[in-house]
């Protein structure tokens, strides 16, 4: 007899191995605080089938002053640490660069920063205003070689209320990452309605976590089998290209 109540949802396109935002290096920002912790949730990525992820560290100047040579060091350490528990996975670092003078000197300035992918660079900014450089930002990026990642579109303020000014950002040759877990509601109706919304523009071309702790894992594990979700795996995202 078959028992229908323990299937699983069928996922409609390729299943989701590579993860591209997290915080699991520990100490370095607001994410896990130990190796134990980002073990346990590293297992857990594990067994929902994830073969890779590449965590990011918060890079902020009046917050996580960490430099690319401390992310890489505690990425090193903590690789160290998952060999010694025997547990296998691909794992490497950029970071989370937040928009603000001091990222945008480093640009200028040629300063070695973390990318992941086709110097792919993960940045998020204020969540309630457009920040001023924003533009200017984005084009000397892509002078300088970058593709810009924004993170979690879906939760900045002024672009659920204007969601063509990510059509532009698009234009000029931004990708968008949303966080999973927006699919569930946890940061705001608006940012899960926003995020619906870009999934059936198909202006999606990364799905992250976000994960900072166990809780997020677990908003994971919850979103997976929503239709939006099996909704986003039909587009040519890019995080099984990495």
């Amino acid at each position: 007899m078959f028992n229908w109540f323990k299937s699983k949802p069928s996922v409609e396109g390729n299943p989701l191995l590579t993860d591209i935002h997290s915080h699991l290096l520990p100490g370095l920002d607001d994410g896990v605080k130990n190796f134990e912790e980002s073990e346990s949730i590293i297992t857990r990525f594990i067994s929902m089938g994830y073969t890779k992820l590449i965590t990011t560290p918060h890079v902020m100047s009046d917050s996580y002053r960490n430099t690319s040579e401390m992310i890489l060091e505690k990425l090193e350490e903590l690789k160290t640490y998952l060999d010694s528990k025997n547990i296998s996975i691909k794992i490497e670092a950029a970071a989370e660069y937040y928009l603000d003078e001091d990222l945008v000197k480093k640009v200028e300035h040629d300063e070695p920063l973390l990318t992941f992918g086709n110097r792919y660079l993960l940045f998020e900014m204020n969540f309630m205003t457009e920040p001023f450089q924003l533009k200017e930002f984005i084009f000397l990026l892509s002078t300088k070689g970058y593709t810009p990642v924004l993170a979690h579109p879906e939760r900045y303020i002024f672009l659920q209320n204007n969601i063509a000014k990510l059509e532009d950002l698009m234009n000029r040759g931004v990708l968008l990452q949303v966080n999973t877990s927006s699919l569930t509601g946890y940061y705001s109706i608006p940012a899960k309605q926003t995020a619906r919304k870009l999934i059936d523009k198909g202006w999606v071309n990364f799905l992250g976590s976000d994960c900072h702790s166990m809780q997020h894992v677990d908003l994971l594990k919850q979103a997976q089998p929503g239709r939006y979700f099996q909704k986003a795996l039909t587009l040519p995202l890019l995080n099984n290209t990495l």
